[in-house]
């Protein structure tokens, strides 16, 4: 049932950011970021429909991910991104929202980061160029929010050559509208997270968590007032692995209790996932084999 669920918020949120872009951004020639932004040049210049080339021009990415993120979200994002692509057809041959482009913008913008916001707090992905930045993010620690940002600008950029200086604008200010709604519907997800969980299967938790999203954890020791003795794990990671990480707690110990905080800067070393999880003699983890100390993204600073 919670399977499902999440496949109605994907699916839910697919169709509603069809709809922003069919209705208020592309009659505009008002672009998105990312290979959809990229489907929009190459529909305006070629008449190609703009459901097939979303579907092409994310296949790469997702062929490029598949190894790498897991069957589950690889799945999750093949359903977005299919029926975003159908819906981009049905939406289509509709009577436009507005042809003002402020009022594009501006309600575009938002129902598009409703849209967007429901398939990722689902799960799923509906752009192709986010899988390769947290792919990028995992190997050589390259922050995700960054390089889609970048990605985006240097599409922006060729938006004001082809279409005009007031495209670009308009197009960058409905980015930046989208991403603030996006986090809204995320519950004010920022790039980093920290996550200190407090559970009696510290152990099996802790190397899921290492095993599937390749974060090495911090163990320390508490107590609770009533509940007495407990393990405290704390670890850093990114708004796209939050999904994930929920998901590993629940299917070891649904009754963890589990605080997520943003992170402001993060400084110091992190240790890469090179080797195995070493345990002592009662079989609690004590640290890694071969491993070297490596980029400085581990160690948090919160406000």
């Amino acid at each position: 049932m919670k399977l499902i669920l999440e496949f109605i918020g994907v699916s839910l949120g697919a169709i509603v950011a069809a709809f922003a872009i069919e209705e208020f951004l592309v009659p505009c020639t008002i672009l998105d970021g990312g290979v959809v932004g990229i489907g929009i040049i190459i529909n305006n210049l070629t008449g190609i429909p703009l459901g097939i080339l979303t579907v092409v021009l994310n296949t790469p990415f997702l062929i490029i991910g598949t190894r790498k993120m897991g069957k589950k979200f690889i799945v999750k994002a093949v359903w977005a991104m299919v029926l975003f692509s159908v819906f981009l057809e049905v939406f289509a041959p509709m009577q436009n929202a507005t042809s003002d482009p402020l009022l594009a913008v501006s309600f575009g913008g938002v129902i598009l980061g409703l849209g967007v916001g429901l398939v990722i707090r689902f799960g799923g992905c509906l752009d192709g160029t986010e899988t390769v930045a947290i792919l990028l993010n995992k190997k050589f620690k390259l922050p995700v929010g960054q390089t889609v940002l970048i990605f985006n600008v240097l599409i922006f950029t060729a938006v004001g050559f082809i279409f005009g200086a007031d495209r670009a604008m308009y197009s960058l200010l409905t980015y930046f509208i989208t991403s603030k709604i996006l986090d809204i519907v995320e519950s004010g997800m920022e790039q980093t997270k920290a996550a200190m969980i407090i559970t009696n299967d510290a152990k099996e938790i802790s190397e899921k968590i290492y095993q599937r999203l390749g974060r090495t954890v911090t163990i320390m020791e508490g107590e609770g007032l009533v509940t007495g003795k407990k393990v405290v794990l704390y670890c850093v990671l990114t708004r796209f692995e939050i999904h994930e990480l929920k998901e590993i707690i629940k299917t070891i110990d649904s009754s963890a209790f589990i605080a997520i905080s943003d992170v402001s800067e993060i400084i110091g070393n992190h240790v890469k996932k090179t080797g195995r999880i070493k345990h002592d003699a009662n079989g609690e983890p004590i640290g890694l084999e071969d491993t070297i100390p490596t980029e400085p993204v581990m160690a948090p600073r919160q406000d």
